[in-house]
């Protein structure tokens, strides 16, 4: 006959072996989760950061923009730095729509020139021919004004090649600096045979 198992002994084991189940399922437990140390050791916090604050970028005030503008204007005094620095375009090669020292045309020369001095003309030779106020005798052109003309002696014909006088000696000598086709940029008597015929028209820009 089997012997049977004690109840009180079976009891006994079953509260036992609860007592050890709810045990290690305290200790299992996992704690809360600690922030992450950084690499100086301090706490990573949780919270994203805000970028840092950027310092505003203001605009410069009026005054201390400074900005471009032409003159508008020359007096008699300026007329010397025209010539100036005309001349020191002296040898320049002609190059056709150039506008620099290494190469330059006649309404070129003009422009380039003014805007040294800070002042704006037109470009073109015939838009050149038709700003300021034009000199009707030749014995009132003086240094500074514009000097135009055709491509053939004695005949009209449109503004084809512009100068710019820089000494008056006489009568028959009126020296104006140009950007010659074949010898580029250099001074030449008006009343000379090839320039004589071809003059048209003179203009003071100012």
């Amino acid at each position: 006959m089997k012997k049977q198992f004690p109840f009180y002994l079976f009891k006994t084991f079953c509260t036992l072996a609860l007592a050890i189940l709810v045990f290690s399922c305290d200790t299992l437990r996992k704690t809360p989760a600690r922030p992450a140390a950084s690499r100086y050791g301090k706490p990573r916090s949780s919270v994203a950061r805000r970028p840092p604050a950027r310092t505003p970028v203001r605009k410069p005030s009026a005054t201390a923009r400074q900005t471009y503008k032409p003159r508008t204007s020359l007096s008699s005094g300026d007329i010397p730095q025209v010539v100036k620095v005309a001349r020191t375009y002296s040898g320049t090669p002609y190059r056709s729509g150039g506008n620099d020292k290494n190469g330059i045309d006649c309404s070129g020369l003009i422009c380039s020139v003014y805007s040294e001095i800070g002042v704006k003309v037109p470009r073109i030779s015939w838009q050149q021919s038709e700003f300021g106020k034009e000199i009707s005798r030749l014995e009132d052109l003086r240094a500074g004004d514009w000097v135009f003309f055709v491509p053939e002696s004695g005949k009209e014909g449109y503004v084809s090649h512009a100068g710019i006088v820089t000494d008056v000696r006489n009568r028959q000598e009126i020296i104006f600096i140009h950007a010659s086709t074949s010898k580029g940029v250099r001074e030449d008597n008006l009343f000379s045979n090839y320039f004589k015929g071809r003059f048209v028209k003179a203009m003071r820009p100012f």
